[in-house]
């Protein structure tokens, strides 16, 4: 569970009812794209055919782009989710982080699981120092517009995010 039962109006669209401006939305799907293809070649050692989690990040890409709606980049996601399903470890972690990237179009809020999958996917390959330094990884790649806002997510979510972001 990396979602909060009550939903955050910080990462609702404004159309929606919510505060999250379009242009914001944009880039914490962009964040969390980079967060998934940071840890992409663990599960690219592991399925080297398997091209589903990589479409996924470029999915999440071309719908900050405009090239694809929502559906079809969430669709990705799902496919990206499925190429875990029978893994484990580290290349399991990072198929999960690439699917939660490419959900963000539809549920911005998913921006902190493609962290915190990648960050889980650094620790089961490398361990927990790994873990850390991916955590601060992502930190240094946060865009100046939303880093308070995620920084804020990571602290409030943290306990559900199994504790990940204690770096």
């Amino acid at each position: 569970m990396i979602l909060p039962k009550i939903r955050d109006p910080r990462f609702v669209t404004i159309r929606r009812g919510g505060t999250l401006t379009d242009a914001d939305h944009r880039l914490l799907a962009l964040w969390a794209a980079s967060c998934a293809e940071h840890v992409l070649p663990f599960f690219e050692a592991a399925r080297p055919a398997d091209p589903r989690p990589r479409q996924a990040i470029e999915h999440a890409r071309a719908w900050v782009r405009g090239e694809v709606r929502m559906m079809r980049a969430r669709a990705a996601g799902g496919h990206a989710m499925g190429a875990a399903r029978d893994l484990t470890g580290a290349a399991r972690h990072a198929a999960y982080a690439a699917g939660q990237a490419a959900v963000v179009a539809h549920v911005a809020a998913h921006e902190l699981g493609a962290a915190a999958y990648a960050i889980k996917a650094a620790r089961a390959a490398e361990g927990e120092a790994a873990g850390r330094r991916e955590c601060r990884w992502q930190r240094d790649q946060l865009p100046e517009p939303i880093r308070e806002l995620v920084l804020d997510d990571q602290r409030l979510r943290n306990d559900i995010c199994w504790s990940v972001f204690d770096c």
